[in-house]
Parts: C-alpha cells; structure tokens; sequence
C-alpha cells in the first residue's frame, strides 16, 4: 500500500454553513439509501452450513484510513469514526464534504485462538469524484493511502455489531469455507453500512479475504 498526500482551509461563515448543510445531507442520504456503493463484482456465491456467502472482486483505490492501537476494537471504533465522518463531513482542505461510500471497513488482526489484536484500521474508500484527487485531511491521523484491488468472501449479518459479532461470523465463514477456499488468517475486515441512528434493517458483513 502506498501512501499520498494532498491540499488551506477557510473559516468563514458561508464555508461552515455548507459544511454543515453536507454533513446533514450525508447522514440523510446514509439513512435512505442515496449513497455510492465501493465498486465490486460478484464473483461466485455459496451456500453451506445454513449461511449464504459471496465471492467478491472488491476494486482498488484511494482511501482515507485510520490507525488505532492499543485499544480494544470496539473502543478503537468508536475513536476511529468521528474523524473519518468529519473528514468527509467537510473537515478537510477544500471545506467541502464529499458524500459516503459504503461500506466502511475496518481491517482486524486475529490472535492466536480467535480473539482480536488491540488494534485496527478504518478504511473509507474515496467517492469517485475526488479519487484523482482526494481532498487533504485537516486532521493528520488520517491518512490518504492507495489500496489494490482484492478478492474476499463476504458474509452479511444484521444488528448492532460489535467485536465479538465479527469475530463469530468469521469464525463461522471460515469454517464454512474450509475445502472450498484459502483465506489470509493474519487479517479480515469488518464492514458496516449504515450510520448509528438508523435502527432497523441494519447491514454488517465480514470479508475474509482470499490468499
């Protein structure tokens, strides 16, 4: 993966009102749906041991990433977010906000015996329109990196998800997986959908990606 950077940022009033006003209209759209998915392609899809999942040819990219260590992954998350949101709210060099892209991932780190390494890292994919050239994080924790395409198997689930939800459904894919599939053992991404106020129809997938 191969980090770049990019962009002076204005303070006055109409450029807060638009931020905001994007902001607002981004949380709409993430409610109702008005929102750029991550370009993939379904590759194959299986079904075994009562679960139902997808091969996916997911493509590359920029992406605006977050690292966060020493930190349970739950809690790492709940850090993460706010700073991507913003950057995408507005919080940026060019003041404007730049719509979702769906899902968010997060790449987790298993440890020996399942559970998840005190670690982890956001990744939000670009919107089309600013892939050429992603407006510059105002916060430096962020950072714009380019991502190569990859090949995962995707299991969807819904609810409120939390660490030990995904490590379960991993758990689970992988299992499923066994004879069929190679999977990297040392990471797998967590995606979600949908924006904390939406409680319903909620959609969470893990991506066990393809060695």
């Amino acid at each position: 993966m191969r980090c770049s950077s990019l962009l002076p940022k204005s303070h006055s009033p109409p450029r807060r009102e638009r931020r905001g006003d994007t902001m607002l209209g981004m949380i709409k759209n993430s409610l109702f749906g008005s929102v750029e998915t991550w370009p993939w392609q379904v590759l194959s899809k299986g079904d075994k041991q009562d679960i139902s999942y997808e091969e996916r040819a997911c493509e590359g990219g920029k992406f605006a990433t977050v690292e966060m260590t020493d930190k349970p992954v739950d809690e790492a998350l709940r850090e993460a977010m706010p700073k991507v949101m913003k950057y995408v709210g507005g919080s940026n060099d060019k003041g404007i906000g730049m719509g979702m892209t769906v899902p968010i991932s997060f790449a987790v780190f298993p440890s020996d015996g399942g559970s998840l390494q005190k670690k982890l890292k956001v990744w939000f994919r670009i919107p089309n329109e600013f892939q050429s050239n992603p407006p510059v994080p105002s916060d430096d924790s962020i950072k714009i990196e380019e991502r190569e395409s990859i090949t995962v198997y995707s299991l969807q689930f819904g609810g409120y998800a939390k660490e030990a939800d995904y490590v379960a459904r991993a758990a689970q894919l992988r299992t499923a997986l066994e004879g069929i599939a190679t999977c990297r053992s040392d990471v797998y991404f967590c995606t979600g959908y949908d924006p904390p106020m939406k409680p319903y129809g909620r959609r969470n997938e893990v991506w066990l990606v393809k060695a």
